[in-house]
């Protein structure tokens, strides 16, 4: 009952998708619901909605917002995160996303394992600083955490 059920991303406002993005967010999506750990802690003594969740991501007002329902449709949480912390990780994560694509296409797989190992560890420092932000509000492993930077970064990828 810890989990996301269902995740949504609000990209109205974002340009098309290149092909790559388009992939990458199916396969965070997927990935997520399959198996993800999402707990909402106790604050201020209040009861905590049981799970699983529908989650939905957002950027309003340059914040990021989880809006976060039951199964019922009936609210949860809702939080804002500043984008600031996310913002050079992202940059970083794009740029070293770029090179991979285009080393798949003409590199060898050596030079390919090499980009693809700077990659992760940068998957993993946007991880690292969502599960951060998130202190407090959710807790989620790290698997959670780097699926949801995925679709963090698909969210930044027009804003």
């Amino acid at each position: 009952m810890t989990r996301i059920a269902r995740i949504t991303l609000d990209d109205a406002n974002l340009p098309p998708p290149t092909p790559e993005i388009k992939q990458e967010r199916k396969v965070a999506m997927f990935d997520l619901l399959e198996d993800n750990t999402f707990v909402l802690p106790t604050r201020d003594a209040r009861p905590v909605p049981a799970g699983p969740y529908h989650v939905g991501l957002s950027i309003r007002d340059k914040r990021l917002v989880f809006d976060v329902q039951t199964e019922a449709e009936e609210k949860a949480a809702e939080f804002h995160l500043s984008l600031g912390p996310f913002r050079q990780v992202v940059k970083d994560y794009f740029q070293i996303c770029e090179s991979y694509f285009e080393a798949v296409k003409k590199l060898p797989p050596s030079q390919i394992e090499t980009i693809d190992m700077a990659r992760r560890g940068i998957h993993n420092e946007g991880s690292r600083v969502l599960q951060e932000r998130l202190e407090g509000k959710a807790e989620v492993d790290t698997d959670t955490a780097r699926r949801l930077f995925t679709l963090i970064c698909v969210l930044h990828f027009g804003g």
